[in-house]
């Protein structure tokens, strides 16, 4: 246990010190056990009336005492606004900066994104614009003349009149060329029954059909025939073709014959025949539309169609008594209009 004494100006005897001497008071420290003790004296206002104060300080290692108002002091506000690096040294902005200078810095950020958005704009749009120009308006995929290729013309359907149409197309970009548009000009040409058109890259075209051959003639006088389609058309007036193999049906008006009933009831059924019944056709007769009648081989049968309504059904059964001798024998008229009811005369 210590014990701590504390004395006064005066000494044990009650005597005043010494003059010359400053009044003061002593603060000693003792340890029982007779260890070393520490002493602090403190000296106070001197006699005089003074002001100064003087501290005498003896730390001990052994207590760890710091008198605190002898540390150096650090102005912390002004060093965190000194620094400009982070704690592992990467470029930070200081704590307090000049709104103004902000300011301008985020108006100048603004508008160098607005010039980046503005170039990036700029770039696509030329860009689009060349893509554009190459595609649609350039000679690269331009459509020519002699671009156009046809195939499956016969005489009765002459190429130029199919490329007559195709050429309409030229001098456009292939991508603005209407495949659809094309084929359907096509298909309206008298004896065409198809047409399929096709693009190759760069800039040709390509035309295929399907004509066929005058489903009948329409004979006006000795040496004057017009050929007509399935759908009663007429086709091109070609000198020096032969006829051999294509119907005949003798009329008095041609463009009257084809208004009427009885001729385009004949024209369906006789292009619906087979090449080699077609062949062999020597006569036709339209007299009404529901009795359309033919001859083969100059009369050796004759078939009565009717009209031509059940037309699959009526060949299968003319097909099948005109080829088995045991059922036409020697007969030679067959009558199909009512096809579930033959009559064989």
């Amino acid at each position: 246990m210590a014990r701590r004494v504390i004395s006064s100006g005066k000494d044990s005897k009650g005597t005043k010190p010494q003059s010359g001497k400053r009044a003061g008071r002593s603060v000693s420290s003792e340890r029982v056990g007779g260890h070393s003790t520490g002493q602090r004296s403190v000296v106070g206002h001197s006699a005089a009336g003074g002001s100064t104060v003087t501290d005498a300080v003896n730390h001990s290692k052994a207590e760890g005492f710091v008198d605190a108002r002898r540390l150096r002091s650090e102005d912390l506000v002004s060093k965190t606004l000194q620094e400009t690096t982070g704690t592992i040294g990467v470029m930070t902005r200081p704590k307090v900066v000049d709104f103004n200078a902000r300011l301008k810095e985020r108006r100048k950020a603004g508008a160098r994104v607005i010039a980046m958005r503005a170039l990036v704009g700029i770039a696509v749009a030329a860009v689009l614009g060349a893509v554009i120009w190459l595609l649609f308006f350039s000679s690269v995929f331009r459509l020519e003349p002699d671009n156009i290729s046809v195939t499956g013309a016969n005489e009765w359907v002459s190429e130029s009149q199919v490329l007559d149409i195709a050429r309409q197309q030229s001098g456009k970009s292939l991508f603005l060329v209407s495949d659809s548009a094309v084929e359907k000009q096509i298909k309206s040409i008298p004896g065409v029954t198809s047409a399929e058109s096709q693009k190759h890259l760069p800039n040709s075209l390509e035309v295929t059909i399907k004509a066929q051959k005058p489903a009948a003639m329409l004979k006006t006088g000795e040496n004057h025939m017009t050929a007509v389609d399935s759908k009663g058309r007429v086709l091109n007036s070609v000198s020096g073709v032969s006829v051999e193999g294509i119907p005949v049906i003798e009329v008095q008006d041609v463009d009257v014959s084809l208004s009427k009933r009885p001729i385009k009831e004949a024209l369906r059924i006789l292009s619906s025949l087979p090449e080699s019944m077609r062949g062999s056709i020597t006569k036709v007769t339209a007299a009404t539309q529901d009795s359309i009648t033919t001859e083969l081989n100059g009369g050796d049968r004759v078939i009565v169609w009717g009209d031509s309504s059940e037309l699959k059904l009526k060949k299968a059964v003319v097909d099948k008594i005109i080829n088995d001798p045991n059922v036409i024998g020697d007969k030679h008229h067959v009558d199909v209009s009512a096809p579930l009811r033959p009559i064989i005369k």
